[in-house]
């Protein structure tokens, strides 16, 4: 899971940059005024039956991995919309599916994604696809 975080790392760089160069929200799945509050890695693993392994936190993300009769995921959530936006703009190129909430993110199987997605919402995004 290192390599969440060293990912955590670049999007906090590039959500450093892009914050600097657009002052609209690209959110369009978010209602109008005030939006409900994210909800922690750890209330979503409680939401899905899992106690949090491997926790580790940065300034601008934390993470930790879930193994559930769903299957395994990693569970990221983020202090900003433009950090969680510049997060998946860095993972996506590296392929994988991604459960898309407001300023979490869950990784895992598509399978385990969908299953995940009737309890917590969201929307699946899947990254490059790398193969032949």
């Amino acid at each position: 899971m290192v390599s969440l975080l060293r990912i955590g790392s670049l999007a906090a760089a590039a959500a450093a940059l892009a914050a600097g160069c657009s002052g609209t929200s690209q959110h369009g799945g978010h209602a109008a005024g005030a939006a409900a509050e994210p909800a922690t890695i750890e209330q979503l693993a409680a939401r899905t039956g899992c106690s949090l392994s491997s926790k580790r936190a940065a300034e601008e993300l934390q993470q930790g991995a879930c193994q559930t009769a769903r299957g395994r995921y990693t569970l990221v959530g983020f202090s900003s919309d433009q950090g969680q936006k510049a997060w998946l703009a860095e993972a996506k190129p590296w392929g994988g599916s991604y459960l898309v909430g407001n300023r979490w993110v869950a990784v895992g199987t598509p399978q385990t994604l969908e299953a995940l997605r009737g309890t917590l919402g969201g929307t699946v995004m899947n990254g490059a696809h790398h193969g032949g």
